[in-house]
Protein backbone atom coordinates (compact mmCIF):
# COMPACT_ATOMS: atom_id res chain seq x y z
CA UNK A 1 0.00 0.00 0.00
CA UNK A 2 1.30 3.45 -0.94
CA UNK A 3 -0.05 6.35 1.12
CA UNK A 4 0.14 10.14 0.80
CA UNK A 5 0.69 11.97 4.10
CA UNK A 6 0.25 15.73 4.62
CA UNK A 7 2.81 16.66 7.27
CA UNK A 8 1.41 20.10 8.08
CA UNK A 9 -2.11 18.81 8.76
CA UNK A 10 -1.13 15.29 9.89
CA UNK A 11 -3.69 13.74 7.56
CA UNK A 12 -3.70 10.78 5.20
CA UNK A 13 -4.72 12.22 1.84
CA UNK A 14 -5.05 8.98 -0.08
CA UNK A 15 -3.72 5.54 -0.76
CA UNK A 16 -3.28 3.15 -3.68
CA UNK A 17 -2.81 -0.58 -3.49
CA UNK A 18 0.26 -1.95 -5.22
CA UNK A 19 -0.64 -4.63 -7.75
CA UNK A 20 0.56 -8.13 -6.93
CA UNK A 21 2.83 -8.24 -9.99
CA UNK A 22 4.06 -4.65 -9.70
CA UNK A 23 5.68 -2.29 -7.18
CA UNK A 24 5.55 1.26 -5.83
CA UNK A 25 6.89 2.73 -9.08
CA UNK A 26 3.52 2.16 -10.75
CA UNK A 27 1.43 2.96 -7.67
CA UNK A 28 3.01 6.37 -6.95
CA UNK A 29 1.89 8.01 -10.25
CA UNK A 30 -1.63 6.66 -9.72
CA UNK A 31 -1.72 8.13 -6.22
CA UNK A 32 -0.35 11.49 -7.37
CA UNK A 33 -3.11 11.71 -9.99
CA UNK A 34 -5.69 11.68 -7.19
CA UNK A 35 -4.12 14.63 -5.37
CA UNK A 36 -3.94 18.39 -5.80
CA UNK A 37 -0.26 19.04 -5.07
CA UNK A 38 -0.12 22.60 -6.40
CA UNK A 39 2.45 24.52 -4.37
CA UNK A 40 3.39 21.44 -2.32
CA UNK A 41 6.75 19.77 -1.75
CA UNK A 42 6.52 16.05 -2.53
CA UNK A 43 9.13 13.90 -0.81
CA UNK A 44 9.59 10.32 -1.97
CA UNK A 45 11.94 7.51 -0.98
CA UNK A 46 14.55 6.19 -3.42
CA UNK A 47 12.03 3.82 -5.01
CA UNK A 48 10.22 6.87 -6.39
CA UNK A 49 13.33 8.57 -7.76
CA UNK A 50 12.20 8.22 -11.36
CA UNK A 51 12.24 10.78 -14.19
CA UNK A 52 8.56 10.15 -15.00
CA UNK A 53 7.50 10.67 -11.38
CA UNK A 54 9.52 13.90 -11.17
CA UNK A 55 7.91 15.14 -14.40
CA UNK A 56 4.42 14.32 -13.12
CA UNK A 57 5.00 16.25 -9.90
CA UNK A 58 6.13 19.30 -11.86
CA UNK A 59 3.23 18.99 -14.33
CA UNK A 60 0.80 18.96 -11.40
CA UNK A 61 2.29 22.15 -9.98
CA UNK A 62 4.39 20.74 -7.16
CA UNK A 63 8.09 20.47 -6.31
CA UNK A 64 10.00 17.29 -5.58
CA UNK A 65 12.71 16.18 -3.18
CA UNK A 66 13.76 12.69 -4.23
CA UNK A 67 16.19 10.42 -2.41
CA UNK A 68 19.03 9.00 -4.52
CA UNK A 69 20.64 5.73 -3.50
CA UNK A 70 22.90 3.07 -5.00
CA UNK A 71 20.01 1.55 -6.95
CA UNK A 72 19.97 4.73 -9.06
CA UNK A 73 23.34 3.86 -10.57
CA UNK A 74 25.10 6.79 -12.24
CA UNK A 75 22.91 9.43 -10.57
CA UNK A 76 23.97 8.42 -7.06
CA UNK A 77 27.60 7.96 -8.07
CA UNK A 78 27.76 11.36 -9.73
CA UNK A 79 26.17 13.21 -6.81
CA UNK A 80 28.50 11.58 -4.27
CA UNK A 81 31.57 12.31 -6.39
CA UNK A 82 30.59 15.93 -6.98
CA UNK A 83 30.00 16.59 -3.29
CA UNK A 84 33.33 14.94 -2.42
CA UNK A 85 35.14 17.21 -4.88
CA UNK A 86 33.23 20.27 -3.65
CA UNK A 87 34.07 19.55 -0.02
CA UNK A 88 37.75 19.30 -0.87
CA UNK A 89 37.64 22.91 -2.07
CA UNK A 90 35.27 23.89 0.77
CA UNK A 91 32.57 24.64 -1.82
CA UNK A 92 34.64 27.57 -3.09
CA UNK A 93 33.85 26.99 -6.75
CA UNK A 94 30.12 26.19 -6.58
CA UNK A 95 26.92 28.04 -5.74
CA UNK A 96 25.78 26.57 -2.44
CA UNK A 97 23.98 27.09 0.86
CA UNK A 98 24.35 25.26 4.16
CA UNK A 99 22.30 24.81 7.29
CA UNK A 100 22.70 22.92 10.56
CA UNK A 101 20.33 21.88 13.34
CA UNK A 102 21.08 20.35 16.74
CA UNK A 103 18.34 18.75 18.83
CA UNK A 104 18.43 16.75 22.02
CA UNK A 105 16.19 15.07 24.59
CA UNK A 106 16.35 12.15 27.04
CA UNK A 107 20.11 11.84 26.65
CA UNK A 108 19.95 11.81 22.85
CA UNK A 109 21.65 14.48 20.73
CA UNK A 110 20.97 14.68 17.00
CA UNK A 111 22.98 16.91 14.68
CA UNK A 112 22.01 17.42 11.04
CA UNK A 113 24.00 19.28 8.42
CA UNK A 114 22.64 20.09 4.96
CA UNK A 115 24.50 21.35 1.91
CA UNK A 116 22.72 22.32 -1.31
CA UNK A 117 24.42 22.96 -4.65
CA UNK A 118 22.83 24.63 -7.67
CA UNK A 119 23.90 26.11 -10.99
CA UNK A 120 23.90 24.86 -14.57
CA UNK A 121 27.60 24.01 -14.57
CA UNK A 122 27.32 21.95 -11.39
CA UNK A 123 24.18 20.08 -12.44
CA UNK A 124 25.75 19.29 -15.82
CA UNK A 125 28.17 17.05 -13.90
CA UNK A 126 25.27 14.62 -13.46
CA UNK A 127 24.96 12.31 -16.43
CA UNK A 128 21.57 12.71 -18.16
CA UNK A 129 20.66 15.53 -15.79
CA UNK A 130 18.48 17.03 -18.54
CA UNK A 131 16.08 14.10 -18.19
CA UNK A 132 14.92 15.41 -14.80
CA UNK A 133 12.12 17.97 -15.04
CA UNK A 134 13.03 21.36 -13.55
CA UNK A 135 16.03 19.95 -11.69
CA UNK A 136 17.57 22.85 -9.75
CA UNK A 137 19.56 21.45 -6.86
CA UNK A 138 21.49 18.46 -5.54
CA UNK A 139 21.53 17.89 -1.79
CA UNK A 140 23.69 16.18 0.82
CA UNK A 141 22.48 15.69 4.40
CA UNK A 142 24.75 14.31 7.11
CA UNK A 143 23.09 13.07 10.31
CA UNK A 144 24.93 12.32 13.54
CA UNK A 145 23.27 10.79 16.60
CA UNK A 146 24.74 10.51 20.10
CA UNK A 147 23.04 8.10 22.52
CA UNK A 148 24.41 6.27 25.55
CA UNK A 149 27.99 6.95 24.53
CA UNK A 150 27.42 5.56 21.05
CA UNK A 151 27.65 7.63 17.86
CA UNK A 152 25.89 6.70 14.62
CA UNK A 153 26.29 8.61 11.36
CA UNK A 154 24.51 8.61 8.02
CA UNK A 155 24.92 10.63 4.83
CA UNK A 156 22.03 10.88 2.37
CA UNK A 157 21.80 12.42 -1.09
CA UNK A 158 18.88 13.94 -3.00
CA UNK A 159 17.87 15.80 -6.13
CA UNK A 160 15.25 18.53 -6.04
CA UNK A 161 13.32 21.07 -8.08
CA UNK A 162 13.51 23.44 -5.10
CA UNK A 163 15.73 26.50 -5.19
CA UNK A 164 19.01 26.69 -3.29
CA UNK A 165 17.73 27.00 0.28
CA UNK A 166 19.39 24.53 2.66
CA UNK A 167 17.20 25.46 5.63
CA UNK A 168 13.97 24.85 3.70
CA UNK A 169 15.20 21.60 2.17
CA UNK A 170 16.44 20.22 5.50
CA UNK A 171 13.05 21.01 7.05
CA UNK A 172 11.31 19.21 4.17
CA UNK A 173 13.55 16.18 4.63
CA UNK A 174 12.88 16.02 8.37
CA UNK A 175 9.13 16.33 7.87
CA UNK A 176 9.29 13.38 5.45
CA UNK A 177 9.69 11.04 8.42
CA UNK A 178 6.28 12.11 9.70
CA UNK A 179 4.75 9.32 7.63
CA UNK A 180 6.76 6.81 9.69
CA UNK A 181 6.54 8.45 13.11
CA UNK A 182 3.00 9.81 12.98
CA UNK A 183 1.24 7.47 10.55
CA UNK A 184 2.75 3.98 10.35
CA UNK A 185 3.91 3.91 13.96
CA UNK A 186 0.53 5.26 15.11
CA UNK A 187 -1.39 2.68 13.06
CA UNK A 188 0.67 -0.10 14.57
CA UNK A 189 0.45 1.09 18.18
CA UNK A 190 -3.18 2.25 18.13
CA UNK A 191 -4.76 -0.15 15.64
CA UNK A 192 -2.24 -3.04 15.79
CA UNK A 193 -2.04 -2.95 12.00
CA UNK A 194 1.09 -5.09 11.81
CA UNK A 195 -0.67 -7.87 13.76
CA UNK A 196 -3.68 -7.95 11.46
CA UNK A 197 -3.95 -11.36 9.76
CA UNK A 198 -6.41 -10.26 7.06
CA UNK A 199 -4.61 -11.00 3.80
CA UNK A 200 -7.08 -12.04 1.09
CA UNK A 201 -8.89 -10.14 -1.64
CA UNK A 202 -9.71 -6.46 -1.13
CA UNK A 203 -10.04 -6.80 2.65
CA UNK A 204 -6.52 -5.48 3.51
CA UNK A 205 -7.06 -2.44 1.28
CA UNK A 206 -10.52 -1.74 2.71
CA UNK A 207 -9.34 -2.09 6.31
CA UNK A 208 -6.43 0.25 5.61
CA UNK A 209 -8.86 2.87 4.30
CA UNK A 210 -10.99 2.57 7.44
CA UNK A 211 -7.93 2.84 9.71
CA UNK A 212 -6.75 5.94 7.86
CA UNK A 213 -10.19 7.53 8.13
CA UNK A 214 -10.36 6.74 11.84
CA UNK A 215 -6.85 8.10 12.46
CA UNK A 216 -7.65 11.31 10.56
CA UNK A 217 -10.82 11.88 12.59
CA UNK A 218 -9.14 11.15 15.93
CA UNK A 219 -6.26 13.50 15.14
CA UNK A 220 -8.67 16.31 14.29
CA UNK A 221 -10.45 15.98 17.65
CA UNK A 222 -8.39 18.35 19.82
CA UNK A 223 -10.51 18.88 22.95
CA UNK A 224 -10.17 15.51 24.65
CA UNK A 225 -7.02 14.87 26.65
CA UNK A 226 -4.74 11.94 25.92
CA UNK A 227 -3.29 10.28 22.87
CA UNK A 228 -4.90 8.60 19.89
CA UNK A 229 -5.26 5.27 21.67
CA UNK A 230 -7.07 6.91 24.62
CA UNK A 231 -9.38 8.77 22.24
CA UNK A 232 -10.14 5.56 20.37
CA UNK A 233 -11.10 3.77 23.60
CA UNK A 234 -13.25 6.70 24.68
CA UNK A 235 -15.05 6.67 21.33
CA UNK A 236 -15.73 2.94 21.80
CA UNK A 237 -17.15 3.48 25.29
CA UNK A 238 -19.02 6.76 24.84
CA UNK A 239 -21.51 7.17 21.98
CA UNK A 240 -21.71 10.94 22.44
CA UNK A 241 -17.95 11.27 22.06
CA UNK A 242 -18.03 8.88 19.09
CA UNK A 243 -20.57 11.12 17.31
CA UNK A 244 -18.42 14.13 18.10
CA UNK A 245 -15.39 12.46 16.49
CA UNK A 246 -17.39 11.34 13.45
CA UNK A 247 -18.82 14.82 12.92
CA UNK A 248 -15.26 16.13 12.48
Amino acid sequence: MVSAWATANELVLGQVKVNDKSNEITAIPALLTLLDITGCIVTVDAMGCQTKIAAQIIDQGGDYLLAAKENQGHLYEDIVLFFNLSQQSQFATVTHTGHQTVNGSHGRIEKRQCWVISGEESLAFLRNYGDWAKLQTMVMIHSERHLNGQVSQETSYFISSLTNDAQKILAAKRSHWGIENKLHWGLDVTFHEDDCRVRQGNAPHNLAILRHMALNLLKQEKKAKGGIQAKRLRAAWNDDYLLKVLSG
